[in-house]
């Protein structure tokens, strides 16, 4: 006799959903859980609507892929935008980061992800083949100015220096000039402090 699926209580769906955030094991997933069951309700139903919400209206922009409610978003559709600069970040959220520091003024690129070889992850599946043909056909990408330089700002760990080599050598042939965050030391750290290959970096990058 088939028997049908087996029943998850509803405080079991919550904690495992909840494990799904980045950095959330079984223990913080529960105590999460039981807090707002307990003691905060009214934020329980906020967060699940506003979930909803987002899930529901939150795309990727048709030109630079970071998270917009329209089909372009704010920062491609602004025309004090510099059109002529392009930097390549990760995610949406390392496109915050970025401006946040109010330094710099032109357009961004998100690939969603980095190069991962070892997990499956090639250049067609964070969106290598868009970007090369967004800095080719900037005016097609509807800021009217060809693309001068590409910025690349992938994070400083394995993957991250993968994806900006393969980027580099694929825009090379093309002419266009591409640049790469620098490393140094961080401001307000002391140099005994500081790990050995950020101070390499820091001296072989020194202005």
């Amino acid at each position: 006799m088939t028997q049908g699926p087996v029943p998850v209580d509803a405080m079991g769906a919550l904690v495992e959903a909840l494990k799904r955030l980045p950095g959330v094991g079984a223990k913080s997933a529960q105590r999460m859980a039981y807090h707002l069951l307990q003691h905060d309700r009214p934020a329980a139903q906020q967060i699940a609507h506003a979930l909803q919400t987002a899930v529901a209206q939150v795309r990727h922009c048709a030109r630079c892929h970071t998270f917009t409610e329209q089909p372009v978003c704010t920062t491609c559709l602004d025309p004090s935008r510099d059109a002529r600069q392009l930097c390549v970040v990760e995610t949406p959220a390392d496109q915050a980061a970025l401006e946040r520091t109010g330094s710099y003024r032109g357009l961004y690129f998100v690939l969603m992800g980095r190069l991962s070889p070892l997990d499956g992850i090639g250049a067609h599946a964070i969106g290598l083949p868009e970007l090369i043909e967004r800095v080719w056909d900037g005016e097609g990408a509807g800021s009217g100015v060809a693309v001068e330089e590409v910025i690349v700002a992938t994070n400083f760990n394995a993957e991250g220096e993968v994806t900006a080599h393969v980027i580099a050598e694929a825009l090379k042939p093309r002419g266009i000039r591409v640049t790469r965050l620098a490393r140094g030391v961080p401001v307000g750290s002391e140099l005994e402090y500081v790990d050995l290959g950020t101070i390499a970096h820091a001296l072989s990058e020194r202005r």
